[in-house]
């Protein structure tokens, strides 16, 4: 499948079902419509971003290590050394950092970054966090409310 083709199709479809709505008589303003249309006015180049660098942030290591997360978060979230195949602790993008801050704080907030950029990690490690958290004040392995997850 070629990409770049399967855009200029759909681009070609929506135009003409964009156009399909008016019928406009007037020769020069039909004409003009055309021409903005023929532009790539509406349509921009398609924009490929490959590989971005992250600011990169603290690890969960260095995180658990100074009690902003749970001890055992540091074991939990690690990652494997490609080189040697040992476990190494996961360091964060500064936008996972400060998700996690915000969730630790009880604030509501949104993440928008681009594909693979580690948005669930946003989510998972203060929700893993709190329920660690949890099981120190309520040791009885269950599903419950906590006040630290909103």
């Amino acid at each position: 499948m070629d990409v770049f083709e399967l855009r200029n199709q759909l681009v070609g479809d929506y135009g003409a079902f964009a156009r399909s709505f008016a019928k406009i008589k007037s020769a020069d303003i039909r004409d003009q419509l055309h021409a903005i249309y023929a532009g790539d006015r509406f349509w921009p180049e398609p924009l490929l971003q490959i590989n971005p660098n992250y600011m990169a942030g603290p690890t969960v290591a260095d995180l658990a290590q100074s009690n902003e997360l749970h001890p055992l978060c540091a074991s939990i979230f690690q990652t494997k050394d490609d080189a040697t195949g040992n476990l190494i602790p996961l360091r964060l993008h500064t936008h996972q950092f400060q998700a996690l801050s915000a969730g630790k704080s009880g604030a509501s907030y949104v993440v928008t970054t681009g594909t693979g950029s580690g948005k669930s990690l946003c989510f998972f490690i203060p929700i893993i966090d709190a329920i660690l958290r949890e099981r120190i004040t309520d040791s009885l392995p269950r599903t419950r409310p906590s006040s630290s997850i909103r």
